[in-house]
């Protein structure tokens, strides 16, 4: 087979609509676009959810609440997953957790929390700790780190 010889797949190619060439093409006169009305006039454009003039949804719909931009989100990790997955001794922080596939796709600020217990003497390396998580981690022979 040569390059002369190739031809596109019958039906693959399709020739566009050539509008505004004659009544008889079938696309005379209006071109497809109807009579009258914002969509037939040249340059006509309408912006996403305009609803013709009427109220738009997100404008009748009540609005409630407040939305913090400057919230902080943390990855919350209790004790007891740190018990099922981390040997005594081992070091537990950001990179060690998303390791063992613990945390979220975006998860970078970590506070543990005290679900669970803990009897392994665990280093770890968080932004926060509950007052109770500290405890029983210091109570098992734990260090815990206040990283920024």
């Amino acid at each position: 087979m040569k390059l002369h010889d190739m031809s596109p797949t019958p039906g693959s190619r399709k020739s566009r609509k050539r509008v505004g060439r004659g009544d008889s093409s079938g696309y005379g006169k209006t071109a497809g676009r109807g009579e009258k009305g914002q969509k037939s006039r040249s340059g006509a454009k309408i912006r996403p959810f305009f609803e013709g003039g009427q109220i738009p949804l997100f404008r009748r719909l009540p609005k409630r609440g407040f939305k913090n931009a400057d919230r902080i989100v943390y990855a919350l990790v209790n004790l007891n997953v740190l018990e099922s997955n981390f040997q005594a001794g081992d070091v537990v922080d950001l990179a060690s957790l998303n390791e063992k596939k613990l945390l979220g796709k975006g998860d970078t600020i970590i506070k543990v929390l005290a679900n669970g217990e803990i009897t392994k003497a665990l280093t770890v390396k968080a932004q926060k700790f509950s007052a109770a998580a500290a405890a029983k981690i210091q109570a098992a022979g734990g260090t815990v780190e206040i990283v920024d």
